[in-house]
């Protein structure tokens, strides 16, 4: 770019020069040659009277002779000024004519500085076409050399970023030879392999993380399937129906723990979508065994259920029962209160857990069900901020809902469950 900004100037200097070579040479008042002007002037006096019959062909100079009324004596040319105005605005030569002492006519002699101006004018004309034209064509030039060499690489890198934002890491940027953005394309295509290198370091690590909790779910199946074969054993064996009661609800936890364990075989927390939600017809009376697998510390006083037909997936649900009624316990630490009853429109199945705790800050109860959110009254309690968050998504995926409230004695989460 510095050699034809080079060029552009000297181009434009050069003609520069020319164009004041030309003005000073040219003859812009073409001047008076006295000499000639004053053969003329001897031929004519000694030829005055008889102008006519003269030979003036030797004469360097056109001219012509007036009276002094202005009469056209004799003019070698029509284009010669046949009056002293005229000759005086061409700024045309005159002189007297005498006959010893006394003046008898005008002797005039055209100017040609006008036509040395025109001449003049026509060579700096055509030496600055020549200068512009020389100058818009190296500017054409320039810019089909910037469009190559900085215009379309820069293109280049741009459709590269748009590739690599949309995850298209195995396409190289192409490098050309004296490429001025050599180095930051370079760093461009070393970004790109380093992403790819991360993506892939990513992908092995998750993958090796779903193979740990695949062998971990594996081993832990082995315990709990014992657990399970010695409750129902001793499910036959004992006769007390409160040992029989307790060894139902360990069998039963075992089954939920087999369940979960499944749902971490094929889905990790990030992976939630992947959990397999299978909606059927239940009758209500589903929910009574429902809340006794829930009901571990006998705190739980159960309202009347309507006697209705639901869609939904009892393992599901059992597993939102769950998530709701363990923080119950967890953060209230009080008797609960279950209520039922049906919409409006009679298209779902109200179900109201009531606490009687210090319910939950207003600010945090728009907060509840996000991912990994944990109330202000959670310290020192275990928990990882998912059970809500897990329970909202099944509850969608059954056509169902989860809200919650405060209340002046206490706190509520209602589960809306979708009737058949």
């Amino acid at each position: 770019m510095k050699r034809i900004i080079a060029i552009m100037l000297i181009i434009l200097s050069v003609g520069i020069l020319i164009s004041w070579q030309v003005v000073e040479e040219s003859e812009w008042d073409a001047g008076v040659d006295i000499i000639a002007v004053n053969e003329i002037v001897k031929e004519v006096e000694a030829w005055w009277g008889h102008l006519n019959q003269a030979d003036f062909s030797d004469l360097k100079l056109e001219f012509a002779v007036l009276s002094l009324d202005e009469q056209v004596l004799f003019s070698t040319s029509e284009a010669i000024a046949s009056t002293l105005n005229d000759a005086i605005r061409n700024r045309d030569t005159v002189a007297d004519i005498k006959q010893g002492r006394t003046i008898v006519g005008k002797l005039i002699i055209p100017n040609d500085g006008s036509r040395a101006a025109e001449e003049a004018g026509r060579r700096i004309f055509t030496v600055a076409f020549f200068i512009y034209t020389m100058i818009g064509l190296l500017c054409v030039f320039y810019l089909v050399y910037v469009n190559r060499t900085v215009m379309r690489p820069f293109r280049k890198l741009q459709h590269f970023a748009h590739q690599v934002a949309r995850g298209q890491l195995d396409t190289p940027l192409e490098m050309t030879k004296n490429n001025w953005f050599g180095a930051f394309s370079e760093s461009f295509d070393i970004m790109r392999v380093e992403l790819a290198a991360a993506r892939q370091s990513e992908y092995e690590a998750n993958r090796s993380k779903k193979e740990l909790v695949a062998s971990l779910s594996h081993d832990i199946k082995t315990p709990l399937s014992s657990i399970k074969a010695v409750s129902e054993l001793m499910l036959v064996l004992t006769e007390d129906e409160k040992q029989q009661k307790q060894l139902r609800m360990i069998h039963s936890k075992a089954g939920q723990i087999d369940l979960l364990v499944t749902d971490m075989f094929h889905a990790t927390l990030e992976e939630l979508e992947e959990l397999k939600v299978t909606v059927i017809e239940e009758y209500s009376t589903v929910l009574t065994d429902m809340i006794q697998n829930v009901n571990h510390y006998d705190k739980i006083n159960c309202g009347v259920i309507p006697d209705v037909m639901l869609l939904t997936d009892v393992r599901r649900l059992q597993q939102v029962f769950d998530n709701v009624i363990s923080n119950a316990y967890k953060y209230a630490d009080t008797a609960l209160h279950l209520e039922f009853q049906l919409t409006e429109d009679e298209d779902y199945l109200e179900m109201s857990i009531m606490d009687f705790g210090q319910g939950v800050p207003a600010d945090e109860l728009p907060l509840l069900f996000n991912k990994f959110q944990r109330g202000s009254n959670a310290e020192g309690l275990g928990g990882s901020g998912l059970g809500l968050y897990i329970s909202k998504y099944l509850m969608e995926r059954m056509q169902g809902d989860i809200s919650c409230h405060n209340r002046a004695d206490g706190f509520t989460v209602k589960l809306k469950i979708r009737l058949a």
